[in-house]
C-alpha cells in the first residue's frame, strides 16, 4: 500500500527539507487519510522504521511537524533523542526549532512514545492525532521546545492531514560530500587558523590615531551578539569566559552599551579592536535600541556602561560639557548579528527598523558585514559537522532567501557562527569556525577605519 501513496508534500517543499536534514530521500509511510488517525493504525505503519518525519497540514494552510532519529514502537516508555526536532513551513523555508539549550549540559528530553491520547508525543508536549482524531494538541507541559503555536501552526488544531517519511542516506551521499563544491572556500586547518589569528594579533589600523579597530555589532533580541563577543575573549584568554552577560528571554540582556577590549592571554596585552556591545533591536517604537542611540553610538557620543532608556533616546546635547569626539571613540565597522533559526520570521516592523538604521550607517561610510549566528540550530546537517556549513544547500538558501540579507544585501560580507555558546570538541579544544569567524571579521576591516567622514 505505501508505494501506492501519494505526498501532499510540493516538490520545493519536499526538497527543502532533504536540504534541512542532509543528503536524504524522504520514503511515504503513513497517510492519515489513508490509514485512519488511530494510534494503533499509524503505529502500525511506522514502527521499527528508523528515521522517521512527521508533516501535519491544516485547515489554514500551515505545514508543520517533527523529525525523530530513532525508531517509534508502542511503548509507554519515554524515548531519549537529542537528535529530534520541530518545524514549520515559513513560505518556502522551513523554521527548525530545537530544545532548549540552556538545559543542564545536552538536551535531555522524551522525543515520542505511545501514549493513550495520541500516535506521536515530541516532548511529552506536542500531540498529533490527539484522542485518535485529526487534531494536534499542545499540553505545554515540561517546556521541552519553546513552542508557539500562533508561529508553529497559526493557533489552528484541526488537522486535514498527517504523513511520516521514512528518512534515508542518499546511497551516493558518502561519494557526494567529496564531490561537492563548497559556495564559500575556507581552509579547515590548525595551520590556517594560526596563520589567522597571527593575522588577527598584528593588524595595525591604517590611521595612526586609531589604537584599535572599534565594532559595533547589532541585531535583535537572542541573536548571540553578547554570546559571540564571549566565544572571540575565550578564543584568546585560552578558557571559556562569560564576561558579558548573555541567554535567552523575551527582552534584551544587555541594558548598557559596553566596550569591551580583548586581551591576548590571561596577562596578554589588549589586542588591536574592540568589541562594542548594545541593547537588542526590538520592533515596536519605545522598546530596544533606538535609532538614535545606534546614531549617538556611531558618531562617539555614547560612553562605556552608559545605560539605554528606550523612551528617552540620547541626544548629544545630554553630555556636560558638550564636545568632539575623537576619531578612536567613533565606530570603524559594524556587524549586524542575526538568528538563523529565526531569519524567515523577521517581521516588516524589524526589517523596516534594520533597513533605516543601515541607510543611517552608509551615509557615515562605515564598512558593515552580516554575522548568521546559531547555524547549526539552523541544520542538522552542520549540527553533526561543522565543516560542512560551506556545503549545506540549507544555509545557502538562509543567505540567499533570508529577510536580513534583502534589508543590508550590499556593502556587507556574510559570515557565521555556530550556536550561541562557544564551541568546543570532547576534549575541550576550541573549535576552528569561531578562530575563522574572528579572523574574517578582521579581514574586512583592513580597508580601513571606515569613519574619517563623521561629524
Amino acid at each position: 500500500m505505501a508505494a501506492a501513496l501519494q505526498s501532499r508534500l510540493t516538490k520545493k517543499k519536499n526538497d527543502a527539507l532533504c536540504a534541512l536534514l542532509g543528503k536524504v530521500n524522504l520514503t511515504l509511510l503513513y497517510k492519515a487519510s489513508v490509514h485512519g488517525y488511530h494510534a494503533a493504525d499509524f503505529h502500525q505503519e511506522c514502527d521499527f522504521q528508523g528515521p522517521t518525519l512527521l508533516v501535519a497540514y491544516n485547515n489554514t494552510g500551515y505545514i508543520f511537524g517533527g523529525y525523530t532519529s530513532v525508531d517509534y514502537a508502542q511503548s509507554y516508555d519515554n524515548i531519549k533523542d537529542d537528535k529530534a526536532f520541530l518545524f514549520s513551513f515559513q513560505g518556502d523555508v522551513p523554521l527548525c526549532i530545537k530544545p532548549h539549550t540552556n538545559k543542564p549540559l545536552h538536551p535531555v528530553f522524551r522525543s515520542r512514545s505511545l501514549v493513550n491520547n495520541g500516535a506521536s508525543t515530541f516532548g511529552q508536549q506536542l500531540i498529533f492525532c490527539y484522542n485518535n482524531q485529526p487534531l494536534v494538541y499542545n499540553q505545554n507541559t515540561n517546556s521541552v521546545f519553546n513552542i508557539n503555536p500562533a508561529t508553529l501552526y497559526g493557533n489552528d488544531t484541526n488537522l486535514i492531514e498527517c504523513e511520516v517519511y521514512k528518512v534515508e542516506p542518499k546511497k551516493d551521499a558518502q561519494n557526494h560530500d567529496a564531490k561537492i563544491k563548497p559556495w564559500r572556500t575556507v581552509q579547515w586547518s590548525e595551520k590556517r587558523r594560526e596563520e589567522l589569528l597571527k593575522a588577527i594579533r598584528s593588524y595595525k589600523p591604517l590611521m595612526s590615531s586609531i589604537n584599535r579597530i572599534r565594532i559595533l555589532m547589532i541585531g535583535p533580541v537572542g541573536a548571540g551578539k553578547s554570546s559571540f563577543f564571549n566565544s572571540i575573549n575565550s578564543i584568546f584568554l585560552g578558557r571559556i569566559s562569560s564576561k558579558a552577560m548573555s541567554g535567552s528571554a523575551g527582552t534584551s540582556l544587555t541594558t548598557q552599551f559596553r566596550i569591551y577590549s580583548v586581551k591576548d592571554g590571561r596577562e596578554g596585552k589588549p589586542l588591536p579592536f574592540e568589541l562594542c556591545d548594545t541593547m537588542g533591536l526590538e520592533e515596536n517604537s519605545g522598546a530596544g535600541l533606538d535609532i538614535e542611540d545606534i546614531t549617538g553610538i556611531l558618531r562617539g557620543h555614547i560612553p562605556d556602561r552608559y545605560k539605554f532608556n528606550p523612551s528617552d533616546p540620547f541626544q548629544p546635547v545630554d553630555q556636560k560639557p558638550p564636545r568632539a569626539p575623537s576619531l578612536q571613540e567613533k565606530i570603524h565597522c559594524v556587524v549586524y548579528v542575526v538568528d538563523s533559526t529565526k531569519v524567515s520570521l523577521m517581521s516588516e516592523k524589524l526589517e523596516a527598523k534594520l533597513a533605516a538604521i543601515r541607510k543611517k550607517i552608509n551615509s557615515l561610510g562605515i564598512p558593515q558585514m552580516v554575522l548568521m549566528s546559531k547555524v547549526d540550530e539552523a541544520c542538522p546537517d552542520v549540527q553533526e559537522d561543522l565543516q560542512k556549513i560551506y556545503t549545506a544547500s540549507y544555509i545557502k538558501t538562509k543567505v540567499r532567501d533570508g529577510h536580513m540579507k534583502r534589508s543590508i544585501r550590499s556593502q556587507t560580507q556574510m559570515f557565521f557562527s555556530d550556536n550561541d555558546h562557544l564551541a568546543t570538541d570532547a576534549r575541550g579544544e576550541f573549535s576552528p569556525g569561531f578562530a575563522v569567524d574572528l579572523c574574517a571579521t578582521g579581514e574586512e576591516l583592513q580597508p580601513g577605519a571606515g569613519a574619517g567622514s563623521q561629524q
